[in-house]
């Protein structure tokens, strides 16, 4: 039987086409985070690199700092906002259920009616929604995507674990996914790894609150001492999360450019997610990336901010000058999950 769909208007490729960064204006250095934990500067830089960190203030929220890295995505890609076709949202901090942030922000930088929803990739995020949106784009749903991480982690951080008191925060990174004449997105690696998923998690669920028994069963019983359960904060097992991401994630890094038809030596920069400088230094080395490559190294004053640490790192590469318009990029992300995502693109 013939199909009477007709087939899609879309571009042949995507692309990059701008991208913005929006960091918290409060920075947070050690010193700060060793008033709650028994550590020291020293031990907190050996072990991850990390200087200083950006916390949101109670004004810059999920929605007003994506709103700020938006414009500025928007403009660099020398587009209006009510070009806009879909916003994608990768956030674990908007503590809302519903409805998803991405309406709103829809709404605030005035994109009209697009398609808008977030997911929830922990700190693949970034890499999943580009994904989403090169589809969007080459199936013609949408002629410029909004893709947008964002994450307000200090609101998830506890600072009296010493595992990851020091590790998160704050910001928002947003890209501009437009039509392409030549290829500037590579195929996607991605995958879970679902049998390791309490290596990174929440500590507790949001329905540990509830005080009433739910509509359709027994529920909880009424609790009169909330204040002993502490508020939910991200845990992980370190050691675990390190061996995974070193020796796991350079093998999907190297498929990534294989898929792409791009060797080490092709390569412009390197983009990983910014979880632990260690980290990021063991998989240059893994790759055997040569010393022409620049590498992504933002941990050091931003921290890790889960899905916004790749578009955040991108933009501080193209802004300092130390990464230009069509390098030829490996951007990975990995985290809780255990979820991954690596690709090559074209930088805007």
């Amino acid at each position: 039987m013939t199909s009477k769909i007709k087939p899609s208007k879309g571009a042949p490729f995507a692309r990059i086409m701008g991208v913005g960064g929006y960091r918290p204006t409060r920075v947070v250095p050690n010193e700060e985070i060793l008033k709650h934990i028994e550590s020291s500067d020293e031990w907190i830089r050996s072990r991850s690199g990390i200087a200083t960190r950006h916390w949101a203030s109670p004004e810059e929220t999920v929605a007003t700092m994506s709103v700020e890295a938006a414009g500025k995505a928007i403009a660099d890609a020398g587009i209006t906002p009510e070009q806009i076709g879909a916003v994608v949202v990768s956030t674990v901090s908007h503590f809302k259920q519903t409805p998803a942030i991405a309406t709103e922000i829809a709404h605030r930088i005035g994109a009209g009616k697009p398609a808008a929803f977030d997911i929830s990739a922990g700190c693949a995020g970034f890499g999943y929604g580009l994904t989403l949106a090169k589809g969007l784009v080459v199936e013609g749903s949408a002629e410029y995507v909004l893709v947008i991480g964002v994450e307000r982690l200090s609101d998830l951080t506890d600072l009296e674990d010493r595992a990851t008191a020091f590790l998160f925060g704050d910001g928002a990174g947003a890209v501009i996914i437009g039509p392409a004449k030549e290829p500037a997105i590579g195929p996607t690696v991605w995958g879970s790894e679902g049998d390791k998923s309490d290596t990174i998690k929440q500590t507790l669920g949001w329905d540990v609150y509830r005080t009433t028994p739910t509509p359709g069963g027994d529920g909880p019983e009424s609790r009169t001492a909330l204040e002993e359960i502490r508020y939910p904060a991200i845990t992980q097992e370190g050691q675990a999360v390190f061996r995974w991401a070193v020796f796991e994630m350079a093998k999907v890094a190297q498929q990534a450019l294989d898929a792409a038809g791009v060797s080490p030596d092709d390569l412009d920069v390197f983009i990983p997610h910014q979880a632990n400088m260690r980290i990021i230094d063991s998989m240059v080395k893994t790759l055997k990336l040569p010393e022409s490559v620049t590498v992504a190294r933002d941990v050091e004053t931003t921290g890790n901010t889960s899905a916004a640490s790749i578009p955040l790192a991108m933009e501080r590469l193209l802004a300092t000058g130390q990464a230009k318009s069509g390098d030829t990029a490996l951007v990975i992300g990995f985290g809780a999950g255990l979820v991954y995502a690596a690709t090559v693109v074209t930088l805007p």
